[in-house]
């Protein structure tokens, strides 16, 4: 099985994934937006294993539907590498950019597109929602 390691801009961070991702999407939510600095978050899904090195600041945020996000990021540098779900056991969201991989899969799923800044456009088989599924 092959594995990827997506890391923070100064590579103290780091997360090593096993296989191809459970599934891509991007997310225009507003605070996505902020967390990223940019105008949607890319993220690729993973089950375990995986494997953290490096040490890691953590902020945690409440969703839409009350799940708690439990956010990564590099102390040094700043950069977001990964977040994992409260309560949710073997799985972790790792941010697209972190892989500097141009060849990555591109996203099957746009979540808050009512927050979509008109000028992002996606591939026409992208699965959009107004917000965020239940």
């Amino acid at each position: 099985m092959a594995s990827r390691t997506a890391s923070c801009y100064c590579g103290q961070l780091r997360i090593e994934v096993q296989g191809e991702p459970l599934g891509v999407g991007v997310c225009h939510c507003l605070a996505c937006q902020q967390r990223t600095g940019s105008v949607f978050a890319a993220l690729a899904g993973y089950g375990a294993p995986f494997k953290v090195t490096g040490e890691a600041t953590e902020f945690v945020r409440t969703g839409d539907h009350g799940s708690s996000f439990r956010f990564r990021f590099c102390p040094v540098c700043g950069s977001t590498v990964f977040h994992t779900e409260e309560g949710v056991d073997g799985r972790v969201s790792v941010a697209v950019g972190a892989f500097a991989d141009p060849a990555f899969p591109p996203p099957q799923d746009s979540v808050y597109e009512c927050r979509r800044h008109t000028w992002v456009t996606l591939p026409d088989d992208v699965t959009r929602y107004d917000t965020d599924p239940p």
